[in-house]
């Protein structure tokens, strides 16, 4: 029997086994480099007991792509009067006839907030849980939207499940805690000689995050409604020093699951050297989410705030790809603004980069 506190092996064999089908706390920002080999993920968790009924869902097999976009002024602020005729869509290059032109505000949530729990989150771990806590309060609805929890250093946990019960996320987060590993005296130093069979200390000490998003998108979200908006809530320094797997691979499994993921950087730059902006800005805007670098806690305040506007914000786009091969491989998607009026309020629009077309061997959808 699975413990949600003790999946990396597990995970570890599910890493395995794609591969062979396949054929860090204190003050607040700065910059550092990533590592890349990876480490194991986490295990395929169990459905929550309260969360959308897979009874009440429809799963129907369709040839449209959907698309969900943000689109932000140069105030900031968000645009929500943009029609049809306002944008274009393209694949590949190639403009496509679009079947579904709509806001979403109301569409279910299927959230997972994923914290880096390593030595460089030690100090800023209790603002960010207590945002953490705040935001769930704000934005889940109850019996509609669901919410998981997961730590990582070196291996990833699931602290709770996917659930609607926010009573449930909220006692999670407050469990969330910085373990320092055997020998650790602080500022990210170890001192002693590990076991020769200390592999579970070495993973301790270290940071795997294209892992735990690799784990998070493949073992967790990927099992949710396919009428829900998956997301990702990433809290790290963005120093990745111990995964075995590379961020474009973390990337892929996202867009997989049809998640994005933004990111909140925040790391120490006393005992550490703080955040590496640019891998926490790639994972983010490579999977159509936004990057954001609190400075203190107010800042963190605001940056949850607006992801939860961002989340209510949002167009969706549905078309037929012209090209209709069932291949497997990876189609680029483009939004562009054909109004010469809204052209000039030089708007960014948010977006997935593209997507991965399905496989004529690909198993139907889940029910």
């Amino acid at each position: 029997m699975l413990r949600h506190k003790s999946i990396a092996r597990v995970l570890a064999l599910a890493l395995a086994a794609s591969f062979l089908l396949a054929g860090g706390g204190g003050a607040w920002a700065g910059a550092q480099q990533q590592s890349g080999q990876p480490q194991q993920p986490a295990p395929k968790p169990q459905r929550p007991d309260e969360t959308i009924d897979d009874d009440d869902v429809e799963r129907v097999e369709s040839d449209l792509t959907n698309v969900l976009f943000t689109a932000i002024d140069k105030g900031k602020r968000f645009v929500t009067t943009i029609k049809q005729e306002d944008i274009r869509i393209l694949e590949d290059g190639q403009p496509q006839q679009i079947f579904t032109f709509q806001r979403e505000t109301d569409r279910p949530l299927s959230l997972a907030i994923l914290i880096d729990t390593s030595a460089s989150q030690e100090r800023t771990l209790p603002e960010e849980k207590s945002a953490a806590q705040r935001f769930v309060d704000t934005v889940i609805r109850p019996q509609k939207d669901e919410v998981a929890v997961l730590t990582f250093t070196g291996e990833s946990t699931l602290e709770q499940g996917l659930t609607g019960n926010v009573a449930r996320v909220r006692r999670a987060i407050d469990r969330v805690e910085f373990i320092p590993p055997s020998g650790y005296i602080g500022g990210g130093v170890l001192v002693g000689t590990p076991p020769i069979s200390g592999d579970n200390q070495m993973r301790a000490a270290s940071t795997a995050i294209w892992d735990a998003i690799w784990v998070t998108s493949r073992e967790v979200l990927s099992t949710t409604s396919d009428k829900t908006r998956r997301a990702i809530i990433l809290l790290t320094d963005g120093v990745d020093t111990s995964s075995r797997l590379k961020m474009s691979e973390a990337v892929d499994a996202a867009l997989k699951a049809d998640a994005i993921v933004y990111a909140i950087g925040i790391g120490d730059s006393f005992s550490f050297d703080g955040v590496d902006e640019g891998s926490v800005r790639k994972i983010a805007e490579r999977t159509g989410g936004r990057a954001y670098f609190p400075r203190n806690e107010d800042d963190l305040r605001v940056a949850f705030g607006q992801i939860q506007d961002e989340l209510r914000s949002q167009y969706l786009i549905a078309y037929s790809p012209s090209n209709k091969a069932k291949d497997g491989t990876f189609r680029k998607v483009q939004i562009e603004v054909m109004n010469p009026e809204l052209r000039k309020q030089n708007l960014r629009l948010t977006y997935r980069q593209g997507y991965f077309a399905r496989s004529a061997v690909e198993a139907k959808p889940k029910r």
